[in-house]
């Protein structure tokens, strides 16, 4: 089957051949999808054409009839027929951009009657994907004014510069680094380098998210923000400032509150990048436990005043991430694993209790990555029980760090949700694995 040959079912062997279509109606459909994806295209460019001797090149007849032809050219199976028309296409786009006059000669226009064309082509192989190509070009193509004020405007150096990092972690880096533990099941580059795109990933979302909200609510976005790289830390801090201002402490704690939903996240995140099969068991448990201290702690910050008030601002607002901090994490969960397997090792089950339970009381997700790591989950068996005892060994952590740090007021202020949420997770982890 050659290159062109479509994938669609309204082919056959003996037709193929031939090089005509198993039935008119299928040959039929193509065409009306490519017509409609050309029009809808279309439609887009026309608005942006103008009217005139200086209005742009193609419009709405140009790139219908356009998509129309690329289809036409992958119904008859000839590779030449769909190449050449691909280089008349692209000749013609070349030719309008040469010809333009205009004071700023864009190119978007000639590049997507090329796409056009080639979504016409798609059409043979499969109707949804054509469709839903010629939807992402259409909405790229009206977001003109929207994308440049972003890219332009909103987007400050730093972020552009992480955004461009991240992008070359995920796309350059992960793809080529070996997917192979070094030692058990652990130790796998594959997986570290995934948990630091994870957290970069999730920091930057995090950052975006607080910078369009940043009017409102900034005790709870900077403790979600903040909670997604400790929340241990981010109670801690809030503790220290309830110490500074006494009338706070329902507004912080609910605020400490708020970063343990982070934590309830992450640890899915987790599981996914370590120990797929564990989000089976731990997604329900999660997601609850999440929603409780979200409501919880949503109405604890209630009628908090727009500014600041007892929010940590980082330094340099116009990062999205530490990369130093997030290559730590990893390291750190990493280091832990190892710990936790050697444990293993030498006592066995006794060993993953005990190094899940070490491990806890300083970080949730190094342990439990340590026992996702170890072994996958089964009903009754160690593992889970490693988790809900790191689960409540965590949660104990954190109330002392807020009892030092807060005070026994903000300790009474959190607590309550603290361990509420907690409960319920690790009852959820319970029943998933006895249901």
């Amino acid at each position: 089957m050659s290159a062109t040959t479509p994938h669609n079912p309204m082919f056959n062997a003996e037709t193929a051949a031939m090089g005509l279509p198993a039935d008119l109606s299928g040959a039929v459909a193509v065409l009306a999808v490519a017509l409609g994806c050309g029009l809808l295209i279309g439609i887009e460019r026309e608005r942006r054409k103008g009217s005139g001797p200086h209005r742009a090149f193609a419009g709405l007849r140009t790139f219908a009839l356009t998509c129309v032809a690329g289809a036409l050219a992958a119904l008859t199976q000839l590779t030449g027929l769909v190449v050449t028309g691909a280089a008349l296409v692209a000749a013609l786009a070349a030719m309008a951009y040469w010809r333009d006059r205009s004071d700023d000669p864009g190119a978007t226009t000639e590049v997507a009657l090329l796409l056009t064309y080639l979504i016409g082509v798609l059409c043979a192989w499969s109707l949804p994907l054509a469709a839903a190509t010629a939807v992402g070009l259409t909405g790229l193509l009206a977001g003109r004014q929207r994308l440049h004020h972003f890219a332009s405007h909103w987007l400050s150096p730093g972020e552009v510069r992480d955004g461009i990092m991240l992008a070359a972690l995920v796309l350059m880096a992960l793809p080529l680094v070996p997917n192979r533990p070094l030692w058990g099941p652990v130790l796998n580059p594959h997986v570290i380098v995934q948990l630091v795109a994870l957290l970069l990933g999730v920091q930057a979302l995090a950052h975006l998210s607080r910078r369009l909200l940043q009017a409102r609510h900034a005790v709870a976005l900077s403790a979600l923000a903040s909670g997604f790289v400790s929340s241990t830390a981010t109670i801690a801090t809030l503790g220290l400032a309830a110490r500074e201002r006494p009338a706070d402490v329902r507004l912080l704690a609910g605020g400490g509150l708020l970063s343990c939903v982070s934590t309830q996240l992450q640890l899915l995140l987790v599981a996914a990048a370590v120990q797929p099969a564990w989000l089976a068991w731990l997604w329900a448990p999660a997601l609850a436990a999440a929603a409780l201290a979200l409501l919880w702690g949503g109405w604890m910050v209630r009628g908090a005043p727009a500014g600041p008030a007892g929010a940590q601002q980082p330094p340099d607002e116009d990062r999205m991430f530490s990369l130093w901090g997030a290559a730590g994490v990893a390291a750190l969960l990493s280091g832990i694993q190892v710990a936790v397997h050697a444990l293993e090792r030498w006592l066995g089950a006794t060993g993953l209790l005990l190094g899940a339970t070490l491990a806890a009381l300083a970080d949730l997700h190094a342990s439990l990555a340590a026992v996702f790591a170890s072994s996958p989950p089964q009903a009754g068996g160690t593992a889970v029980w490693a988790v809900m005892l790191a689960l409540s060994v965590h949660a104990g952590s954190k109330s002392v760090t807020a009892g030092f740090a807060g005070g026994w007021r903000y300790l009474l202020a959190l607590a309550p949700g603290l361990w509420a949420h907690t409960a319920l997770c690790v009852a959820g982890v319970y029943w998933m694995a006895h249901r």
